[in-house]
């Protein structure tokens, strides 16, 4: 599965032990992140990601470009909702295109657990049937 990982400023540190803690899950699956998040992600875990532009010069971008082509299966994107965000506008388009094309979206750990265990067991294994790129529609 293609997953997409996020994580504003104050959520790196979460989001990296996040992918500590599902290293062993994630590593089967392929892994993009905005820059920072995926350089972190990346030192800590030694997990394989395609890291893309930091997300204030357009990585937010070009995940909701990839899932407007409906090439991503999943989203997770950990927020800060602290303040408001200049990214405001790029996170609610975003979350419009998982809406559109029926991409699960974890915006917090617990529900990115949720996914992630379901992610293992094979309970979004229909995603692979709907995203034209996977490995099922290849065949």
């Amino acid at each position: 599965m293609e997953i997409a990982i996020i994580a504003d400023d104050k959520k790196k540190e979460l989001m990296t032990q996040f992918c500590i803690a599902y290293c062993g899950i994630l590593c089967k699956h392929n892994l993009c992140a905005t820059g920072i998040t995926g350089k972190y992600i990346s030192e800590a875990t030694g997990l394989n990601i395609e890291r893309l532009l930091s997300g204030s010069q357009g990585g937010t971008q070009q995940i909701t470009s990839r899932l407007a082509y409906n090439e991503i299966d999943l989203l997770i994107y950990f927020r800060d909702t602290s303040t408001d965000s200049p990214y405001d506008e790029e996170g609610h388009n975003l979350l419009r295109m998982c809406d559109v094309y029926n991409v699960p979206v974890a915006t917090n750990i617990a529900t990115a657990e949720v996914l992630v265990c379901a992610l293992e067991s094979g309970g979004l294994d229909w995603r692979e049937i709907v995203n034209p790129k996977s490995d099922y529609n290849r065949r």
